[in-house]
């Protein structure tokens, strides 16, 4: 958008962006500054929104007396809004006030314990802090009244794998599974866990949900085909697998690593620039 342009014309931007819920921190701030700042009166009642929408860009990018300046004008309109309350605790984060930012989502949880967006933000400056343990254990509170929300349970496996806590890690792909049966990125991460975790029968596990990962993707999952390939390779050299299944897994395994390099051709289609990646795939690739 033109700096130059009319004040209702800014306004009119600032309401498409909150519609479409983007941000477009710098330029909001940006056009505040410019444009808006001195017009803001005559918009009415949408002034508090867009003071509120200002106050939030102007966080995310550390303009602090811009987000000062609209977090006064809104409390004062605003005495004890539970909203504003959240905007100062955003502005402490920014401060890096950490603990006093926690306080006051305490105290607004304590009035609206349903406050899910309050219970994230806790949740993300407890692992600012390096709180991982208390950040996980403030998840699984959370989870325990909105079990739907599965990116709450993606936060929580990554919190776990984090931590190399990977049973727990698993559990919580296992809960996404279950919400998601048909996503391709959730079998390759469980995959990819049970993988880490390392051991004959976890690695036949990780096998058939790479499998799944490569199935339900079409085979456009490469990250799925190379552990596909990779635990064919570990099973079929395996003292535990018998000459069945290290036959069938030689197969498999030569079938994804053929996928694999076919991938890398059509990205790369100079021969001279394939020839690594193809030595590295028949390092891989069982005979």
């Amino acid at each position: 958008m033109n700096h130059s342009n009319s004040w209702q014309e800014v306004a009119e931007q600032y309401r498409l962006w909150r519609e479409d819920n983007s941000r477009h921190s710098d330029q909001i701030v940006q056009l505040w500054e410019q444009t808006l700042s001195a017009k803001v009166d005559k918009l009415g009642d949408e002034k508090w929104m867009v003071l509120e929408q200002v106050a939030v860009a102007a966080l995310d990018m550390h303009k602090m007396p811009v987000a000062e300046d609209c977090l006064l004008l809104l409390a004062k309109r605003f005495p004890g809004s539970q909203r504003v309350r959240k905007l100062k605790a955003l502005r402490l984060e920014a401060l890096e006030r950490y603990d006093d930012a926690n306080d006051l989502y305490d105290a607004i949880l304590r009035k609206d314990e349903t406050n899910t967006v309050v219970r994230k933000r806790k949740i993300a400056v407890l692992k600012s802090m390096g709180k991982t343990a208390e950040a996980a254990t403030e998840l699984v509170d959370y989870l325990k009244k909105f079990m739907s929300d599965t990116e709450a349970w993606m936060e929580l496996c990554d919190l776990y794998v984090g931590e190399q806590d990977y049973n727990k890690a698993a559990y919580c792909m296992e809960e996404l599974l279950l919400h998601n049966p048909h996503t391709h990125l959730y079998f390759q991460k469980f995959a990819d866990i049970k993988y880490t975790q390392g051991g004959f029968d976890n690695v036949e596990m990780a096998r058939s949900y790479y499998s799944r990962a490569v199935k339900l993707s079409s085979g456009a999952n490469l990250r799925a085909l190379y552990g596909l390939m990779l635990c064919c390779s570990h099973i079929a050299n395996s003292p535990k697998a018998n000459a069945q299944k290290k036959k069938e897994n030689t197969k498999i395994g030569q079938w994804a690593a053929q996928r694999i390099s076919e991938r890398y051709a059509e990205a790369i289609p100079e021969e001279d620039d394939r020839t690594p990646v193809e030595e590295l795939l028949g390092a891989l690739t069982l005979s």
